[in-house]
């Protein structure tokens, strides 16, 4: 491979690992909180469809508010590095 094709694998690599450290937390809560809800209606045997939506939701919504300023400082890192290698793509 030329040097070309290695700079857009390396730019690939490093977006899907931004994508991973941003999604991760939230989906890691929502299967955590979606375990132990379905473990608690297992035992209890309450079959309500929304007991397991709604706690699941809020929970990753609260965790999306509370990494929400470490995230877009990720994403703002990020999109800053891929603007200054503008120039080694011939696109500025």
């Amino acid at each position: 491979m030329d040097q070309m094709d290695m700079r857009i694998a390396d730019l690939a690599r490093e977006f899907l690992m931004v994508a991973l450290v941003v999604a991760a937390p939230m989906l890691i809560v929502g299967l955590v909180v979606g375990l132990s809800v379905s473990l608690f209606q297992t035992l209890t045997s309450v079959q309500e469809q929304t007991l397991t939506q709604i706690p699941k939701m809020l929970a990753v919504f609260l965790v999306a508010l509370l990494l929400l300023a470490p995230i877009l400082s990720i994403l703002r890192d990020y999109t800053a590095s891929i603007f200054a290698q503008l120039v080694e793509f011939g696109l500025s």
